[in-house]
């Protein structure tokens, strides 16, 4: 594009992004830095449809940007803003007083994340990785279960799964000693080889009933698709009251729908595996979101030794304005990721 086509995507994108309507050509020879007639402006934003980055919503109406032309405008032309201080107050504010609870304050900040974005709030939280004190099994009826998992700081996690047909309260009992017996010092990760191994090399000393609920049990842990709680979700209404299609608040409800279900919380995670910094998925850019037609800003955190330990993001429509929402999100995961690594 020359400089003339340049500017007249980015002041269709702007407008766009900050009043959601197509933009005509007579209102853009009022803002140009150059004076020419709306019959070029035509022209220009013809050619501009032409190649996939603006689209016509309806005859003789103005032009809004595509998914494409959005992509072009963030990764080329996207100007971040610095963030307010009143943004970084009411962030900072969601702290509180110092509460050691990992779970109640990243749902502050995730509501925090979410009133100053006016979008919803996505805070994947970190795994335990706190060496194992215990480990029990509670059985409630035929087809549910309770492991209790305590760690050595004192953190406990309670887990209602479906155990194998056929369980006794004396395979479950056999079943926790046999972990108890392996697993105390080791964090969840390491657990997982360490049970493989030990079911190998002892496998005639459980019966087969046993060996079903250790592998059950401990799947409520290492399958991350199911980890109730790692997912907090703040702010849907802020979607939902955003949309006045019909099709597309069904489109927003099943996303959330599933979102609270916590099925793709791995995916998630993985939208992060990239690396350090903010990333930007416009609508069917990415699978998690293409139904609903939105957008994700999403940044990782990192601990203390700089591994990815988890990720916050904000979701909304596709004409977020990316400007402000980029810098908050990135001073979010800055934030988390410091509390995370001082509070090891």
């Amino acid at each position: 594009m020359n400089d003339r086509s340049r500017e007249v995507f980015r002041r269709i994108v702007e407008s766009y992004l900050a009043t959601g309507e197509p933009v005509g050509s007579r209102t853009l020879t009022r803002t140009l830095s150059e004076s020419v007639s709306a019959a070029t402006i035509r022209n220009v934003m013809q050619d501009l449809e032409f190649l996939g980055l603006l689209d016509s919503p309806h005859v003789s109406a103005g032009r809004i940007p595509t998914q494409a032309g959005l992509r072009m405008f963030v990764d080329g032309l996207l100007e971040m803003d610095e963030v307010t201080n009143h943004d970084r107050e009411k962030l900072d504010a969601s702290l509180g007083s110092n509460d050691r609870d990992v779970g109640v304050m990243l749902d502050r900040i995730g509501s925090a994340l979410s009133g100053l974005t006016q979008g919803a709030s996505l805070v994947l939280a970190p795994k335990h990785e706190a060496p194992i004190k215990h480990i029990e099994f509670v059985s409630l009826a035929l087809d549910r279960a309770l492991v209790v998992l305590v760690f050595a700081d004192g953190h406990v996690e309670n887990r209602v799964f479906v155990p194998p047909l056929g369980q006794t309260p004396s395979s479950m009992r056999e079943a926790a000693n046999f972990l108890n017996a392996i697993a105390v010092g080791a964090t969840i990760s390491e657990l997982r080889g360490k049970i493989a191994r030990e079911i190998k090399s002892r496998r005639q000393e459980l019966d087969v009933l046993a060996q079903d609920l250790v592998k059950t049990g401990l799947a409520v842990w290492e399958n991350e698709g199911e980890h109730s709680e790692r997912l907090i979700v703040r702010g849907r209404a802020n979607l939902i009251e955003d949309s006045d299609d019909g099709d597309a608040l069904d489109r927003v409800k099943a996303l959330f729908d599933d979102l609270e279900r916590k099925r793709d919380i791995a995916e998630f995670l993985e939208l992060t595996d990239a690396g350090e910094g903010v990333r930007i998925f416009i609508g069917s850019e990415n699978k998690l979101f293409s139904l609903s037609g939105s957008s994700l800003v999403v940044s990782p955190y990192m601990n203390s030794d700089r591994k990815i330990i988890g990720a916050v993001g904000v979701i909304g429509p596709t004409r977020l304005n990316y400007g402000r929402i980029v810098p908050i999100v990135n001073y979010t995961a800055q934030m988390v990721g410091k509390l995370i690594s001082d509070g090891g």
